[in-house]
């Protein structure tokens, strides 16, 4: 990426529930260690059932979500998957395919923690984010 990161792709990762409470500084590095990636409409980026490390920020274009076959919803720019992957390595929920082509950046769990290493308070706001997310869940809150 880029030294000078865009606001728009700032904003983006900034809607991801994990990032929300992170400083201006942090969410720059997180945003830093992102690969932006070209992905031709078809393609599919992750698959039901795979372990996945990767937190997906859609920058243009849409995919589709499909669980067992059925799909479930579209993602448009500036929505994300993936984002607890990135934390565990859990076998993905669903099978998200490019609609359309797409670019997306994409936060590998090698790279975040290299950026949790350097930033301890970055880390305990993660840890807060993630019980809320929890707690949201429990409560059947969460969207996706």
């Amino acid at each position: 990426m880029p030294k000078g990161i865009p606001t728009e792709v700032l904003h983006r990762f900034q809607r991801v529930p994990l990032f929300q409470s992170v400083s201006h500084k942090g969410l720059r590095a997180i945003v830093s260690a992102a690969t932006e990636i070209d992905v031709p409409a078809g393609k599919t980026l992750v698959q039901q059932g795979d372990h996945g490390r990767e937190l997906y920020v859609i920058i243009r274009g849409t995919a589709e979500v499909f669980r067992s076959g059925r799909k479930l919803r579209e993602l448009i720019p500036g929505e994300f998957f993936g984002e607890m992957a990135l934390l565990s390595p859990t076998p993905r929920t669903a099978t998200v395919t490019a609609r359309t082509d797409m670019r997306v950046m994409v936060l590998d769990a090698r790279e975040m923690e290299v950026i949790l290493e350097r930033d301890r308070t970055l880390g305990r706001r993660l840890l807060e984010a993630m019980a809320q997310r929890i707690r949201q869940a429990e409560r059947g809150a969460v969207s996706h």
